[in-house]
């Protein structure tokens, strides 16, 4: 059941880009709108039935403890597992080990970026294929900035490309992903990087990735903060589907 997911969302970055416009902030505080961002993600994990959620905290963590707490007032439940030096998305999401390990599967996100997704339908995906992980995906026609994910005809991804700076189209990481408990046995104490060192060694264990065509954005540069301004009442809506 959807209901007894817990989610962690990744919210400890240091946000270095966008510090030009958002100094003193935590990134996902950040307004859009007339709330934060981190509001619009918990917003959307709520409406679609997730409500027990832990916050990977780090840079400036107490802000966040403080905004949200225990969650109540956004009819959630809010755990946090707080990093005492950078660990990087990996070994944030190791270090919330203890908080997830009693879930077959759970989601986890990326707490710079939204994308329009159904939990249930990608939950379905996921337990349909067994693999060891599945991600949202999202296609661009612009992947300068982004990797791309390559999938074959079951959606099994084969590869993950570094970004070419190339303006080609191209399907790239959403920031949701689903994972089955054995995750944890790949992910390294030290710091690591969910993207960069843990997702390589996973794809033999089976790595999945479904297809998402709904609105897609992240705030980890000005222009992109700028954009998703002006994209406020679509994200909102989008949020609650």
């Amino acid at each position: 059941m959807i209901q007894d997911l817990k989610a962690a969302l990744l919210v400890g970055g240091l946000g270095t880009r966008l510090r030009p416009v958002v100094p003193d902030t935590p990134k996902v505080l950040a307004s859009v709108g007339n709330s934060s961002f981190l509001e619009l993600l918990i917003e959307q994990l709520r409406c679609q039935g997730i409500r027990h959620l832990v916050m990977c905290s780090g840079h400036l963590a107490n802000e966040i403890e403080t905004q949200f707490g225990n969650g109540h007032a956004w009819n959630v439940s809010i755990e946090y597992s707080k990093e005492e030096q950078p660990l990087g998305t990996g070994g944030a999401l190791k270090r919330a080990e203890k908080y997830l390990g009693n879930a077959s599967a759970f989601v986890v996100m990326n707490g710079d970026s939204f994308l329009e997704v159904d939990f249930s339908g990608l939950i379905d995906f996921h337990r349909r294929h067994r693999g060891i992980a599945t991600m949202a995906v999202h296609r661009v026609e612009d992947t300068s900035r982004y990797g791309t994910v390559d999938i074959d005809a079951n959606g099994r991804v084969k590869v993950f490309a570094e970004k070419t700076g190339e303006a080609v189209p191209g399907l790239i990481n959403g920031g949701i992903y689903i994972f089955t408990q054995a995750v944890f046995q790949h992910i390294p104490e030290h710091p690591a990087s969910l993207e960069r060192d843990v997702f390589p060694h996973l794809l033999e264990h089976g790595v999945y990735a479904q297809e998402q065509r709904g609105l897609f954005i992240d705030i980890g540069t000005p222009a992109d903060y700028a954009r998703a301004q002006q994209l406020s009442d679509s994200l909102k809506a989008a949020a609650k589907g």
